[in-house]
């Protein structure tokens, strides 16, 4: 149709005739005739989906579709995050139900680490010959801290496993230490695979042999045990005149080297002053304690002093060295050489004349701890010795109690161990200094 025809026109110019209800129809306004489809912006194909698109199973997250990519109605879009889940509601507390009781310690199932305050005697029972006395009973002991009878909480007589600390005096007698060097090698034998040990050696001040300890049947002993091998000391006669006086050189009537000097550490003349002797045992013990104080308490604390027992030049006190040992469980025993285990002389070498050098001080140190000591003067007592005293300490009667002092008072607690059996000898320590090792 042409541009401006109306349909009235069209129908005069064809010559047609029409009905009076076809007019009315055309005397209304016609319908505007549409324009043509406006362009749209072009779309992505697939827009409305996520995700990579895998054969057979769509596309977006694996647990969306599954075989068609088409959103389900009423689904939610892909891209929509899911819905907030709501906390679990906090469950309600319950009540608390007293645990249950067991029969025996194999119910439990799990170890129970219990503090208490129980004091662990190891004591030893010897006859008149020194013989150690076996088969004897809990009923056949009693002991009594501070005066106060304790009853026995555990009596054991099983072997513990000990932790030895071998401390050897290097400032003996050429003749005596040539004798301590060849008895070292017997040390070994008189363990078990179960002990442990360290050694210890001591002239003017004490040395770590063994940087720590070793198996009681390690490789490593005999080759430690060599390194403590010395010549020891000689014996010197004091000379104060002759060519090997004090002071042999003189210039008017004075000695030429002022170190020497009348009235210093070498004397004049007519009377010299001996030098004095270095033998710090006391040193040596309180290392061999630190050592075996970190050792665990299940094991026997052991201190085996193989010594002459002078005891000069320290800087350790006895009175602290001691202290330290009764804090600690260290039990002292030793092997008694040279001059100290010469028959009478060992005895009288016990006593001390004030303002001199401790002639046996070891001897103080074994019967305040509860250890024994040998004296022997020949290779084959001294190797013998080192099985009988291992063999002794090892195979104690083991008495626990629980004290009933205060645990932290830093008092010394005094104990006196009984067998109720006459003609018996019993070896056990003095007392102790209570610590926080005993409440574990």
């Amino acid at each position: 149709m042409k541009p401006g025809l109306t349909s009235t026109a069209v129908t005069a110019f064809l010559g047609l005739t029409l009905s009076p209800l076809a007019l009315a129809l055309q005397a209304q306004e016609p319908a505007p005739v549409p324009d043509a489809p406006v362009p749209q912006p072009q779309q992505a194909p697939f827009g409305n989906l996520t995700g990579p698109i895998k054969p057979g199973g769509g596309a977006g997250p694996e647990s969306g579709t599954s075989g068609s990519g088409d959103v389900q109605p009423g689904a939610p879009a892909a891209n929509t995050p899911p819905p907030k889940q709501a906390a679990p509601p906090t469950p309600k507390p319950q009540d608390q139900t007293p645990p249950p009781e067991f029969d025996n310690p194999e119910q439990i199932g799990q170890r129970l680490q219990l503090y208490t305050n129980y004091i662990n005697v190891p004591v030893t029972v010897k006859d008149t010959k020194g013989k150690l006395v076996a088969g004897l009973t809990w009923r056949d002991f009693k002991v009594y801290e501070n005066g106060n009878l304790e009853p026995l909480k555990i009596f054991s007589v099983d072997s513990v496993p000990l932790s030895i600390a071998f401390v050897i005096d290097q400032s003996v007698t050429r003749d005596v230490m040539s004798r301590v060097n060849e008895s070292l090698g017997a040390i070994q034998a008189a363990l078990t695979p179960y002990d442990e040990v360290a050694v210890f050696t001591y002239s003017n001040g004490a040395q770590n042999r063994s940087s720590g300890f070793t198996g009681g049947q390690s490789a490593r002993i005999p080759f430690i045990l060599s390194m403590t091998k010395t010549s020891g000391t000689e014996e010197a006669v004091p000379v104060n005149s002759g060519p090997f006086a004090s002071c042999n050189v003189r210039a008017n009537g004075n000695c030429v080297d002022p170190n020497l000097q009348s009235g210093r550490s070498a004397g004049n003349s007519t009377f010299i002053t001996i030098p004095k002797e270095i033998h710090t045992l006391n040193d040596a013990i309180l290392a061999a304690a630190k050592e075996l104080s970190t050792r665990p308490k299940e094991r026997r604390r052991v201190i085996y002093v193989i010594s002459d027992g002078k005891e000069y030049g320290s800087k350790a006190t006895y009175k602290d060295v001691l202290h330290y040992l009764q804090t600690n469980n260290v039990a002292v025993y030793g092997t008694l050489v040279g001059d100290s285990a010469r028959w009478g002389e060992g005895y009288l070498s016990r006593f001390h004349l004030p303002f001199t050098m401790y002639d046996n001080r070891l001897v103080s140190y074994v019967l305040q701890t509860g250890g024994s000591l040998d004296s022997e003067r020949n290779l084959n007592g001294i190797e013998k010795s080192y099985q009988a005293i291992a063999e002794e300490a090892r195979s104690q009667y083991t008495l626990i109690y629980a004290t009933h002092e205060p645990p932290f008072d830093s008092k010394f607690r005094s104990i006196d161990v009984r067998v109720n059996r006459p003609g018996l000898d019993v070896v056990a320590k003095k007392g102790y200094y209570p610590s926080a090792e005993q409440l574990k």
